[in-house]
């Protein structure tokens, strides 16, 4: 979620192989949501190059700002630095 706006922003997309998977964190903004299902505007090609965690992972703070460049998206973090993500 955004901390500014209390909004949902990013989710966390599984990928990779049966044995292998890792989250791939992608933008909602456009998304369409169904009871098994989540279609994003971007490309699969670009998301697959998206900053990563492993499955029982943390975003660390100073990687925030580098998902949003990925997706050419504007970062503003907290006036005493906070993080501008949350995990809800």
């Amino acid at each position: 979620m955004d901390t500014t706006t209390d909004e949902s922003a990013m989710a966390t997309v599984r990928t990779g192989l049966p044995t292998r998977h890792r989250l791939v964190f992608v933008p909602l903004d456009d998304a369409v949501t169904g009871p098994d299902y989540l279609r994003i505007s971007y490309a699969k090609a670009l998301v697959k190059q998206a900053l990563s965690i492993g499955v029982d992972g943390v975003l660390p703070a100073d990687q925030e700002e580098a998902i949003s460049r990925h997706y050419g998206l504007a970062y503003q973090a907290g006036a005493a630095g906070e993080r501008q993500l949350a995990r809800r």
